[in-house]
């Protein structure tokens, strides 16, 4: 699952094992539905198929060698475009218990990944906490996936869909309390992931989700 921080809306979902394939489809869909934008900073775990999908999604060809050193045998390779940032954040246990934090800096720099959290709403610091935190949300909404439970799924198809139905609905249906506004001393206003991300004027119902074309004709 990828989640935008800022506005805590899910960008994409892939149900199913977390492998190679499916990083590369999960970043493939997020750099579709942001229009090719890259990223000011993306970040994961240590898992390291998420460095060669960000490669394969967004980065640029250029020749080079296996060494580096100049040679007439040039090969294609790409390299990370200006501006995108990416790190990991790599927790250490020890019997069941975090004991350390690692954070590495995969793409970019340092100093401008700490402007891109500086202009940040969400965050100061290099974390996948909003990814963590979206993982319980969807469980509380999915009894399917509440662990220890007699509602588990008894059918792929079903369980996907299900997967898809409460993390799009959640876009559009679900108030954040983070994300509510107000205006002077005025009443809160809530705002949904979709509100924050000016995708809707409004907290939808279920009855709206449910019933909303899944493609919108012109």
């Amino acid at each position: 699952m990828a989640i935008d921080p800022e506005s805590r809306l899910v960008l994409a979902v892939v149900p199913g094992a977390r492998d190679a394939e499916s990083v590369e489809e999960i970043v493939g869909e997020v750099q579709e539905r942001t229009g090719g934008r890259v990223l000011d900073l993306a970040t994961s775990d240590e898992y390291p198929a998420y460095e060669t999908a960000l490669l394969n999604a967004y980065g640029q060809e250029v020749a080079t060698t296996a060494t580096g050193r100049p040679t007439r045998k040039m090969i294609a390779a790409k390299v990370p475009p200006p501006g995108m940032n990416y790190a990991t954040v790599e927790k250490r246990r020890e019997k069941g218990r975090v004991v350390e934090i690692v954070t590495r800096v995969v793409f970019g720099t340092m100093a401008a990944i700490q402007a891109v959290l500086a202009a940040s709403k969400a965050s100061r610091r290099i974390n996948t906490s909003f990814v963590e935190r979206q993982n319980a949300t969807d469980r509380h909404h999915n009894g399917r996936k509440v662990r220890k439970t007699y509602t588990f799924s008894k059918d792929w198809t079903v369980h996907e869909a299900m997967t898809y139905f409460t993390m799009y609905g959640y876009n559009f249906c679900w108030p954040v309390r983070t994300l509510r506004e107000r205006e002077g001393e005025g009443p809160w206003r809530q705002r949904t992931p979709a509100m924050a991300a000016g995708l809707a004027d409004h907290v939808w119902t279920m009855r709206e989700w449910i019933s909303m074309p899944s493609v919108q004709r012109r």
